[in-house]
């Protein structure tokens, strides 16, 4: 975001977790606090024109502070929530009639075992709040397997807890439907797009999904744009879909965020207006700038933590293997399986999709694996 925010003018700062993190080197003024500390809230909060986040972890509670306090909180915590709690989602989606899976609250494993007989093993078992990334999922095959998961209803702090079970969809692909809306109601969709996941992260996105019926991509698009509506959402929310043909409206809907998302990094060489900017944009109530896309097909390939530990290293060989490449490093350690940067690659006219790809999968394997 701090990039776009230079370009518009305005002054970004961030409420760092550490003095070595990689956004303090790319805006003017990161002080170092705890975002789960109200005080810390409060100090970094004041003589700011609005707040606003990059995860959905902060404290609900600390959120209605700070607005009672007058702080500018956008998007609010009433429709934050609803991308920090999967049972409040899923309670939420339901009373609009939009496509959910099979679900139910669970307290334990009696429970979670009676859900998983009336519906078909396997289920998949998620925590409520805290997972990102495949963490907090489980995917439970049987009665035995349920019996398995019963450290999983206790919390960190000891308290017991309800967990969230959902039917596992049999689904042909993942799809994202990204939007944005302002405080006024301004809204705008980017086109919907193909979701590749390895070992539960975002691995590379196709834009738009190639394929897909125009009737299932206008139903996805207005069915994030009204759920941005009734929540109230204020800035960037992807929508995570199954798709499932033959089946309902084609889809259902796996989770949300309310914040820039990996599934729309795309976004920033490949739309005339980037997700990033889009967000500053919706949280200011600045008009939206238009999503269109600038190519007939663009990929977006994460590189994750790999062989190569010196990621520069590399940059020589992958800029000159593919000139019409962008690549956007974000400044964190190699671990292996982290998100350290993506590649996007906008189609040359007339290109398939298979080349493309293989394109922006050739370079980010170089920075990857040093070879």
């Amino acid at each position: 975001m701090a990039p776009q925010a230079v370009h518009l003018g305005f002054e970004l700062h961030v409420l760092a977790e550490g003095p070595d993190v990689s956004a303090v080197t790319a805006v003017s003024e990161a002080p170092v606090g705890d975002y789960r500390d109200l005080d810390a809230l409060r100090e970094f909060a004041r003589g700011k024109d609005v707040v606003t986040f990059d995860h959905e972890h902060v404290p609900t509670e600390h959120l209605q502070a700070l607005i009672a306090e007058g702080v500018n909180v956008q998007p609010r915590p009433d429709a934050l929530v609803h991308a920090q709690d999967k049972l409040v989602m899923r309670r939420a989606v339901e009373r609009l009639g939009l496509p959910n899976p099979r679900w139910r609250e669970v307290a334990g494993v009696e429970e979670l075992t009676a859900f998983g007989e009336e519906i078909g093993w396997p289920v998949v078992l998620k925590t409520p709040r805290g997972g990102y990334d495949g963490k907090g999922v489980r995917i439970v095959s049987s009665p035995a397997e349920a019996a398995d998961c019963a450290d999983w209803f206790t919390a960190d702090d000891g308290a017991a807890r309800s967990l969230l079970a959902e039917d596992k969809i049999e689904f042909s692909r993942e799809l994202s439907a990204l939007v944005a809306r302002t405080p006024g109601g301004e809204s705008r969709a980017w086109p919907v797009v193909h979701t590749i996941q390895v070992d539960g992260v975002c691995d590379e996105v196709i834009a738009p999904a190639p394929d897909l019926d125009p009737a299932v991509a206008q139903a996805a698009r207005d069915t994030a744009l009204r759920i941005a509506e009734a929540f109230g959402v204020t800035g960037v929310m992807a929508a995570e879909l199954f798709e499932t043909p033959g089946e309902g409206v084609g889809f259902v809907i796996n989770e949300l965020a309310m914040r820039p998302h990996n599934t729309g990094h795309w976004t920033m060489d490949g739309a005339v207006t980037s997700q990033f900017e889009q967000h500053l944009r919706a949280v200011l109530d600045l008009p939206l700038g238009d999503t269109s896309p600038l190519g007939e097909r663009v990929v977006m390939k994460n590189y994750l933590g790999g062989a190569n530990t010196d990621l520069y290293s590399m940059f020589p060989a992958a800029l000159a293997a593919e000139p019409r490449a962008k690549f956007h490093a974000y400044g964190k350690s190699v671990r292996p399986g982290r998100k350290i940067g993506h590649v996007n690659v906008v189609a040359e006219r007339g290109e398939s999709v298979d080349s493309l790809r293989a394109r922006a999968d050739r370079v980010a394997a170089l920075i990857r694996d040093g070879k």
